[in-house]
């Protein structure tokens, strides 16, 4: 456990300093916003491209891969919301599933699977971040308006469409997937330049969450019972991961040929802590706002010990 802990303890130290400058003023809530735009527009994109562009096409494009992890995604949501929705609602009831079912695999996961596993594990986490922007996301604002009458669902879904093409995240997946596939190296300068933006991504990306948890701690005006997020925080950590190793082994019986680094890359996406980006989403669908930030607060505490024990476990 202390080896596991060597690694991720970093990880999870980073995140607690910026939750810590922020709290403390060190950090101006008026400059999150810059960090946050540095980390999406300049150094994630980067550092994607390079390891999409640096992992084979076919792993990449893993049928395999794409099945059981969207597959465990919707049931996750489907779980999530019939669970809850009748006391919270179509809209609340969507972004609780959203955040049970989309791990924070962009700032955190894919610096810390690499650390924890090596860069071969970087080609399935890229596509379940895909997946989880795409699919997951864009179904989960769709259910969110179906309380509000007739259209309004279709509406949601092409305003979240409309919202994944103007994400630079997936662009940069999928232009590092035509680089493997067409061989393709940038010239010397600019690949230069790209990796010293990829290497800011990590350090600067935890940063980041930590200021951004904190800033949506400081900003709520309400309390929030613990039976209102706790369940799902700790659903998001254990049945996530425990549901993708069974359908892991489930694939595996049915002759789905899934190579062991793939299964353990999987699992520990599925432990990783809820992306902090939701509670944004849900702030501007107006779901409770309050709620989603404490439940990617407790989940992002708690999962410093549950995803070493994860890790302690499969690896």
């Amino acid at each position: 456990m202390l080896s596991v802990l060597s690694v991720t303890f970093p990880f999870f130290a980073l995140v607690l300093a910026g939750f810590a400058a922020t709290r403390r003023g060190l950090l101006p809530l008026s400059a999150i916003a810059g960090l946050n735009s540095f980390v999406l527009y300049f150094a994630l994109p980067c550092m994607l491209y390079r390891f999409g562009a640096g992992t084979p096409i076919a792993q990449l494009l893993d049928p395999g891969v794409a099945l059981v992890y969207l597959l465990c995604a919707l049931a996750l949501v489907a779980g999530t919301i019939a669970a809850t929705h009748r006391r919270w609602g179509w809209n609340d009831a969507a972004f609780g599933a959203l955040v049970v079912a989309f791990p924070n695999s962009g700032f955190m996961g894919v610096p810390l699977l690499v650390a924890l596993l090596g860069e071969a594990s970087a080609g399935t986490v890229i596509p379940t971040m895909a997946l989880d922007m795409v699919v997951t996301t864009s179904l989960c604002i769709a259910l969110s308006r179906l309380g509000l009458g007739e259209g309004s669902a279709g509406r949601a879904l092409r305003m979240a469409l409309r919202g994944v093409l103007a994400n630079p995240l997936p662009w940069s997946i999928a232009l590092g997937g035509v680089a493997s596939a067409a061989s393709f190296t940038l010239p010397g300068p600019l690949e230069r330049t790209v990796a010293m933006l990829a290497d800011a991504a990590s350090p600067v990306a935890l940063f980041t969450i930590g200021a951004v948890l904190a800033r949506s701690q400081m900003n709520q005006h309400e309390r929030v019972a613990a039976r209102d997020y706790l369940p799902l925080a700790l659903a998001k950590l254990l049945i996530h991961p425990v549901l993708m190793w069974l359908a892991c082994q489930a694939a595996l019986v049915l002759g789905l040929a899934l190579p062991p680094l793939a299964v353990t890359t999987l699992v520990l996406v599925a432990a990783l802590p809820s992306a902090s980006n939701v509670s944004l989403l849900a702030e501007r669908f107006g779901a409770h706002g309050g709620r989603i930030a404490r439940i990617i607060l407790a989940s992002t505490a708690l999962a410093f010990f549950t995803f070493a024990a994860a890790v302690a476990l499969l690896v």
